[in-house]
């Protein structure tokens, strides 16, 4: 027996120095813990998931998050064709009625229904597309006022008009330019010019045309966010 017990004391001397010489990782691999100091990738090893760099590290207590830390942004501005934000806002079974086409010498018998056209593989297109040489003045569909003038990436030179009712949003996009002195919170009359035809934002250069929109507003009146609607049968029921 006492032979047996030196023979186990030098196995677990043996395994003691052995495990010594280990480096920090392969001890850490062994016992199944994260070395001291250093942290695990989410998801498993960097790469595998396409999520390598972010680290499954909660802060310290002691530390507080910022005071926006996790707060969305609004989700604005939209872009020409983009899908309007959700919640969307209700239809109203009375729509816009008596509009013109915001297209100086273009009758609503030359409109084409553009509204379910395909844009890309996820998106709609959402809009009526009138087309028409660069610098044809655009005009005003109805009375109002203009709520933003905005460039964006995709829609570029563009109007955001309200009706006087806080109801609906007339949007017009690829503008070449404004009409001289428009400012937002303006008053504007239905036929009044308030821009010109181009291909700003991503329209085709060889293609100028007027990309309008009708939104429905929610409740918050934002200039960045509503439902679309379809303008063609407006334009369609429209007095010639």
């Amino acid at each position: 027996m006492r032979y047996l017990a030196w023979a186990i004391a030098g196995v677990l001397l043996a395994a003691a120095v052995h495990v010594a010489r280990m480096s920090p990782a392969e001890r850490a691999r062994i016992l199944q813990v994260a070395p001291a100091g250093e942290v695990t990738p989410a998801g498993g090893p960097a790469g595998a998931d396409g999520q390598g760099d972010r680290m499954s590290v909660d802060p310290p207590a002691s530390r507080a998050p910022a005071a926006d830390a996790g707060v969305p942004g609004p989700a604005w501005p939209r872009d020409t064709g983009s899908k309007p934000p959700v919640p969307a806002a209700p239809v109203p079974a009375v729509l816009p009625s008596g509009l013109v086409v915001p297209v100086q010498g273009v009758q609503p018998g030359q409109l084409s229904p553009t509204f379910d056209d395909a844009r890309g593989d996820d998106r709609r297109h959402d809009a009526l597309d009138i087309m028409a040489p660069a610098g044809t003045p655009v005009v005003a569909v109805a009375d109002g006022h203009v709520e933003k003038l905005f460039d964006s990436r995709q829609g570029g030179l563009t109007i955001y008009q309200f009706e006087p009712g806080g109801r609906f949003a007339y949007y017009y996009a690829h503008l070449d330019r404004y009409a001289p002195g428009l400012a937002e919170q303006q008053p504007v009359r239905r036929g009044q010019v308030i821009g010109y035809v181009g291909s700003t934002g991503n329209a085709r250069p060889d293609a100028p045309h007027l990309h309008f929109a009708v939104f429905v507003l929610g409740p918050e009146k934002h200039w960045w966010e509503g439902t679309a609607i379809d303008p063609y049968p407006l334009f369609a029921a429209a007095p010639r």
